[in-house]
């Protein structure tokens, strides 16, 4: 079942990173709370939303690369559909972050204008992928289009500009520096945990799931 490939691999990686937050998560890294909930709570919540995230998108991409499902019960507007769906998966995972680094805040023993200026170095690189996705790679692109319409992307380059020319996975280097900000700005180190989860889970998607899913789509080894 092609929706299925290579995700024993995907789940044992993500058991082994839920496995490490669950034995590092303790004392100052469960202090606090926000909003009525504790941070033990908020930490949990943001570890959980990139997991639906993720499998949304392994489900929904390889449905419509290799069967055509959503197409099939959305038609013409399945991309529109399927992009709800992620956009407000993807927006949960800061919002969970920053009620996190919130409810954890100065836990992290680090002056606060030091925060603030790691915080600045993780933005600039995000607002210059921004400025290429928009002008070089196309939003749909990145949002996955090349799953709905393979035939029409297949034939098309790599892209190579902006930040793109520094490497071919900016979105995921540069682009998850985004969920670093909370833990530093509010010097926590729940945070910081939960970025470094995040930001090595994307890896486990692309490595699993996207890499897998350009092969068949650009037809390259």
């Amino acid at each position: 079942m092609r929706i299925l490939e290579k995700q024993q691999y995907h789940l044992v990686t993500l058991i082994i990173l839920i496995s490490g937050v669950f034995f590092i998560a303790r004392g100052d890294f469960l202090r606090g709370s926000f909003a009525g909930l504790s941070t033990k709570t908020w930490l949990w919540l943001s570890v959980l939303a990139p997991v639906v995230h993720q499998i949304y998108v392994v489900i929904s991409w390889r449905a419509e690369l290799h069967y055509q499902h959503i197409t099939a019960w959305f038609g013409k507007r399945a991309f529109g559909a399927w992009t709800v769906g992620f956009i407000i998966l993807f927006l949960a995972r800061p919002v969970f972050i920053f009620g996190l680094a919130i409810a954890n805040r100065g836990t992290l023993a680090l002056p606060d204008f030091l925060g603030v200026i790691l915080s600045v170095l993780c933005i600039l690189p995000v607002i210059y992928l921004v400025y290429s996705i928009q002008k070089y790679f196309g939003l749909k692109r990145a949002l996955g289009m090349d799953h709905f319409q393979p035939q029409v992307y297949k034939d098309l380059p790599l892209v190579n500009q902006g930040i793109f020319r520094w490497t071919s996975n900016a979105m995921y280097l540069f682009g998850f520096l985004f969920l670093w900000i909370p833990g530093f700005l509010f010097l926590s180190k729940s945070g910081l945990l939960v970025a470094l989860f995040s930001h090595l889970y994307i890896w486990v998607h692309y490595y699993f799931t996207e890499y897998p899913d350009m092969q068949y789509i650009y037809q390259f080894d």
